[in-house]
C-alpha cells in the first residue's frame, strides 16, 4: 500500500519534467479528483494508505496528463469567477484572465437596472454564467456555433442553479433575434494566428480549434464580430468588450474605431499584457429604431448614405 504523501511526491516528480506546470499543485488535483475530496484532506492525512485501485486510477491520470493532455478535461471541471464549471474537449477551457471581462461588464452595468447581455461564443457559459450570478436581475443570452458547446453550457447553467439564460445556436450575433438590441455585449472569441507555434504546445492541441484560431492574423472573429454588433445590436451608447492576445490591442482599437465606436480602452491582465478593449456605440432613439452615429455621422454625414 502507497500512502497518500508518497502518492503525491511520485507524481510531482514525474509532472515536473512537464514545462509551465506547477507539479506540486497538478498531483494535488489529481488525486482530490480520484478520492473526491478537498485539497486540505491531503496535508491533514498524509500517512493515510491509498488503495491499489485508487493508486492505479491516479497513475493513469497523470500518465494522461504527461501526454499534455489539459487537467481540466483530465478532472472534467475548471473555476471560474468561483464558480465550478464542467469542461470537455468541445469546450475552451477557461483561463483566469477571461476572468477581467466579467470585471469590465459589471462596471458598466453597475448603473443599469435590468440589463440586457449578450455573450456571444460562450463555450462553457462561462462568462455568462458569471454575469448571470452577480447579476440576478439581467436578461442574459448566450451564443455558440458549436451545439455540443452550448450543450455543455446548458447543463453547467442547469447544475449551478442559474437558469435565467436564453442559449442559442449560431454564429455570432447571426444567432440573435433581428429586433432586439442589448446593453452590452461581450465576447472572448478565437484570436490565434492560424500556424502559431503555440498552438503545438502544451494542452492546446487537445482544445477545439474553432476556439482558438482565428485566420491569418488572428482577428477574423473579432473583425465579423464588430461588424455585426455595429449593424444594430447595441442600444444607444451600449458597449463591446473583447478579449484579444496581448498583441492585438491596436489591431483591435482600429477596428472599432473605423466602425463608429467611441470611447475605447484597453485594459492589462493580471500579467500586464493587454488583453481587453471596451468600445462604446453612440446613438439615439428615433421613432423606435437605433440611429447610431459612427465617426462620419458626427460631422455631418447623413445616416443613410
Amino acid at each position: 500500500m502507497t500512502t497518500l504523501q508518497q502518492a503525491l511526491q511520485t507524481a510531482q516528480q514525474a509532472l515536473s519534467t512537464l514545462p509551465d506546470t506547477n507539479p506540486e499543485l497538478e498531483a494535488a488535483l489529481l488525486l482530490c479528483h480520484i478520492l473526491d475530496k478537498p485539497r486540505s484532506y491531503l496535508y491533514a492525512w498524509p500517512e493515510l494508505e491509498l488503495p491499489s485501485d485508487q493508486y492505479q486510477q491516479y497513475t493513469k491520470l497523470v500518465e494522461r496528463r504527461l501526454s499534455h493532455e489539459p487537467i481540466a478535461y483530465i478532472t472534467g471541471t475548471r473555476e471560474f469567477w468561483s464558480l465550478s464549471l464542467e469542461v470537455n474537449p468541445d469546450t475552451l477551457i477557461p483561463r483566469p484572465e477571461t476572468e477581467l471581462l466579467v470585471e469590465r461588464s459589471l462596471h458598466h452595468l453597475q448603473h443599469i437596472s435590468r440589463p440586457r447581455i449578450v455573450d456571444l461564443g460562450t463555450g462553457s457559459g462561462a462568462i455568462a454564467l458569471a454575469l448571470a450570478r452577480e447579476l440576478p436581475d439581467a436578461g442574459m443570452v448566450a451564443t455558440d456555433i458549436s451545439a455540443e458547446a452550448l450543450a455543455q453550457a446548458r447543463e453547467n447553467s442547469q447544475r449551478l442553479g442559474i437558469d435565467r439564460i436564453t442559449f442559442l445556436h449560431g454564429n455570432w450575433c447571426e444567432a440573435l433575434p433581428a429586433d432586439e438590441t442589448y446593453d452590452l455585449i461581450v465576447s472572448n472569441p478565437p484570436y490565434i494566428e492560424a500556424g502559431d507555434q503555440h498552438l503545438h504546445q502544451g494542452g492546446l492541441p487537445r482544445e477545439p480549434e474553432q476556439a482558438l484560431v482565428s485566420g491569418s492574423d488572428g482577428l477574423n472573429a473579432i473583425r465579423t464580430i464588430i461588424r455585426q454588433v455595429s449593424a444594430g445590436y447595441l442600444k444607444p451608447n451600449g458597449w463591446l468588450l473583447l478579449e484579444h492576445g496581448y498583441q492585438q490591442a491596436d489591431a483591435v482599437q482600429n477596428l472599432l474605431q473605423s466602425a463608429g465606436f467611441t470611447h475605447i480602452a484597453t485594459h492589462p491582465d493580471l500579467s500586464g499584457h493587454p488583453r481587453v478593449t471596451e468600445a462604446q456605440l453612440l446613438g439615439i432613439e428615433k421613432d423606435g429604431h437605433n440611429w447610431y452615429l459612427t465617426l462620419s455621422h458626427l460631422i455631418g454625414q447623413d445616416p443613410n448614405d
